[in-house]
């Protein structure tokens, strides 16, 4: 088994349950944690065998580009993805976090962080 890292993707994207955060927008930031076997490629050294981390990124980035008022939507949106395209993951987690919500007070970011 091994572990593929994909951290701190950075999109601006158009998510919230308020109308103002679907228009202006905010910062996004994705973590991706997929689990799967890695001894073919390993030895074989050839993308064909591997799981291909670019095209994790492509689909994550899809997803980000849709408009949704919650993070557990987003990164739901996002397992969905993974599990539909790649069919040698053993496990996925996906942390979706926003920066300066808009929340009443100041701090820096509010997370939502999903496992299948």
């Amino acid at each position: 088994m091994g572990l593929i890292k994909i951290e701190n993707m950075e999109f601006y994207a158009y998510h919230g349950c308020f109308e103002e955060e679907q228009i202006v927008g905010n910062r996004f930031l994705v973590d991706l944690s997929i689990e799967t076997d890695m001894q073919v490629p390993a030895k074989s050294d050839d993308i064909q065998d591997a799981l291909n981390y670019q095209k994790a990124y492509l689909l994550v980035k899809e997803e980000m580009h849709k408009k949704s008022h919650l993070l557990e939507h987003i990164a739901g949106r996002i397992l969905d993805s993974l599990y539909d395209y790649f069919d040698t993951i053993k496990k996925a987690e996906v942390k979706v976090s926003k920066m300066n919500p808009p929340m009443g007070g100041k701090m820096e970011r509010v997370s939502v962080t999903l496992s299948r």
